[in-house]
């Protein structure tokens, strides 16, 4: 028996479906950003599994199309798993998946992703992240769909500065339009779940890496520069720390939330609102590493697993970032009993030999 159905096993009073082996194994789940980063490694997984799988991709070009496609191939390899390319802002389009297709549990990982680059090409987060999302509600409104987990951003927390992260914390104040779009969706999940009684949970990822992720990511950066012989940007001078998050933990994280139907907090009150949870059958988790890393450590970590020395240009902080991000994982650990633990090493490593191994080679 897997981990997930062990923990929503001994956690059924928090379920609201009978729930049988064979149910689980027949689950019909819808993807969205499935050859994206984290909806591949997590598609792969459910595939796995021998669940049934729907994904949807537009494939667009804001990081290199042959790494989506890629991805795309391995998942292909399963009978179960059928593809749609579209853009989740297609509203037409979206209608018409959920009007022929029910399903189990909606995961919707599908967004415009990048800080930096939300201020260069705002419209393109309006587009994708807040229209693209509220075709995703209305299609689990239609379907009333047993569980909405969505991806949110630990760059909701903005100017907080309360370590570690909670998602009992207040997140008003964003910096980034990324971040505004992300606390956005989990205001828009909210309304839905309270209006609708959609079981709705939202992750707060901590900078996630690993095999198979994204190019504009430090990591890839650092790693593609060092090889090169090319100097990497240090930003805010090296005076940064990032609780990173390695993709094997996230995959863990979502899949035991995907069990786990939120319900309404009986406790809640709105004299002294609690962010993370809900009269409305809707809960927010972080799901990070727990241990902040220096960028000036995660760059001697790279430079080890290479066996090269980078070249570094100093640089000052950049519009949108923060300086450091910590998340409090007490929330996950109580409800699943899951706490991501991956050593910053033993991931680099292993992106290093995927890097080197494959990537290389695509």
């Amino acid at each position: 028996m897997s981990n997930v159905l062990k923990t929503v096993s001994k956690k059924s009073d928090i379920s609201t479906k009978a729930f049988t082996l064979k149910a689980y194994l027949n689950m019909k789940i819808l993807v969205t950003g499935a050859a994206g980063f984290i909806g591949f490694h997590l598609s792969k997984r459910l595939l796995a599994e021998g669940k049934q799988v729907v994904g949807i991709d537009n494939l667009n070009p804001y990081y290199d199309v042959r790494l989506k496609q890629s991805r795309l191939v391995m998942l292909k390899a399963f009978d179960q798993f059928r593809f749609f390319e579209m853009d989740i802002a297609d509203r037409n389009g979206i209608n018409d998946i959920f009007a022929n297709h029910y399903f189990d549990r909606v995961v919707h990982l599908a967004a415009q992703a990048g800080v930096r680059y939300s201020i260069e090409n705002p419209h393109a987060y309006i587009e994708s992240n807040i229209n693209g999302f509220i075709n995703i509600l209305e299609g689990c409104r239609q379907i009333k769909v047993p569980h909405l987990v969505f991806a949110s951003s630990s760059s909701v927390y903005g100017l907080n500065t309360t370590k570690p992260f909670s998602v009992h914390h207040n997140v008003d104040h964003p910096i980034s339009l990324y971040a505004a779009t992300k606390k956005a969706n989990e205001l828009m999940a909210h309304t839905y779940s309270y209006l609708y009684r959609i079981p709705s949970t939202g992750l707060r990822f901590f900078t996630v890496y690993g095999p198979w992720g994204r190019p504009d990511m430090a990591l890839f950066l650092f790693t593609k520069a060092i090889i090169d012989g090319t100097p990497i940007k240090v930003f805010n001078h090296g005076k940064m720390e990032r609780d990173f998050t390695y993709i094997d933990d996230i995959i863990e994280g979502v899949s035991r939330i995907m069990e786990l139907i939120p319900q309404k907090n009986p406790d809640w009150s709105g004299d002294t609102p609690d962010p993370g949870t809900s009269p409305a059958p809707y809960r927010i988790y972080n799901i990070g590493n727990n241990h902040p890393v220096s960028l000036m450590d995660f760059i001697e970590t790279i430079e080890t697993a290479l066996g090269k020395k980078a070249q570094k240009e100093f640089l000052p902080m950049q519009p949108g970032d923060v300086p450091s991000t910590y998340a409090d994982v007490n929330d996950l650990i109580k409800d699943t009993g899951f706490k991501p633990q991956t050593p910053i090493h033993e991931g680099i490593e292993t992106f290093i030999r995927w890097y080197r191994n494959d990537y290389l080679n695509l």
